[in-house]
C-alpha cells in the first residue's frame, strides 16, 4: 500500500468549495489510462469526473441518489444519467445489461451502507476500476476533540474489504486543507457537504468545538484502488 500526502490552502471564494474532491477527481483519472469508451461513474454527483475526462467517449453512465445533483450534471447524447442508490443491488442488476469498460467513484462510496456488497457488485461487471474512498482519518482530530467516531471506515477496513474482490493498486493519500479561522473550517464543512449531511453534533456542542479546534487546517485521507 503506497501512502503519499498533499497540502493544499483553502480558496476564499464561494465556488471553491470542493477544493479536495476536485483534487481526489484528478488524481482518480490520473490512473485512467486507456481511455476508455464506455465508462460508469457510481456517485456522478455535478459532474465533476466528466467534466474532466479529456478524450473522446462513446457512452458515459452517471449514477446518484441525489435528484438534484443529476439535474446539474452535464447531458449530451453520449451522456446518460440514472437515478439510483448503490446500495441498491437492483441498480446493479440493471447495469449488467449496459456495457462498460471503465468505472470510476469520486468520493461517493464511503458512505455505502455495506462497502463489501457494493465491491461485490462491481466486480460483478468485470472492467477495471478507479475509485476513491475517504477514510476514518478523514476530520481525524476534530472528531477527537469532540470525542465522536467517525462515521467512516478505517484504510486497514478498507483494503481487507477490497482484497476480496479486486487485484488492484492501492494507494492512500492524506491532504490537508488550511484556513485562517476555525470559523472557516466549520463554514467549509457546511457547505461542502463532506459530512455527508450526517448532523452527529448538536448546536452547544459545535460551538464548544469551535472553541476548542486545535488547528487551522481539515485532514483528509483517501484511499485509490485503481486497476
Amino acid at each position: 500500500m503506497k501512502v503519499s500526502s498533499e497540502f493544499s490552502k483553502y480558496a476564499h471564494s464561494y465556488t471553491k468549495y470542493n477544493i479536495i474532491q476536485n483534487k481526489v477527481a484528478d488524481k482518480l483519472l490520473f490512473h485512467v489510462k486507456e481511455k476508455p469508451k464506455y465508462i460508469l461513474d457510481i456517485g456522478c454527483g455535478q459532474g465533476a469526473l466528466v467534466e474532466k475526462i479529456d478524450w473522446e467517449y462513446k457512452h458515459f453512465v452517471g449514477i446518484d441518489f441525489a435528484k438534484g445533483m443529476l439535474e446539474l450534471h452535464p447531458k449530451s447524447q453520449a451522456i446518460e444519467c440514472i437515478y439510483g442508490d448503490f446500495n441498491d443491488v437492483t441498480l446493479f442488476q440493471e447495469l449488467q445489461k449496459y456495457r462498460f469498460d471503465y468505472v470510476l467513484s469520486a468520493s461517493a462510496l464511503q458512505w455505502a451502507e455495506d462497502l463489501e456488497k457494493v465491491f461485490e457488485q462491481i466486480a460483478m461487471l468485470k472492467t477495471p476500476i478507479s475509485l476513491a474512498i475517504f477514510t476514518a482519518n478523514t476530520f481525524k482530530t476534530l472528531h477527537k476533540t469532540a470525542n465522536i467516531t467517525s462515521p467512516l471506515r478505517d484504510k486497514e477496513t478498507i483494503n481487507a474489504l477490497q482484497q476480496k474482490y479486486f487485484d488492484v493498486n492501492v494507494e492512500v493519500i492524506n491532504y490537508k486543507l488550511e484556513f485562517n479561522s476555525t470559523q472557516e473550517i466549520f463554514h467549509y464543512i457546511k457547505k461542502t457537504g463532506v459530512s455527508g449531511s450526517r448532523n452527529v453534533l448538536t448546536f452547544k456542542q459545535m460551538k464548544q468545538l469551535l472553541r476548542e479546534y486545535p488547528l487551522k487546517y481539515l485532514e483528509f485521507e483517501v484511499v485509490f484502488l485503481y486497476s
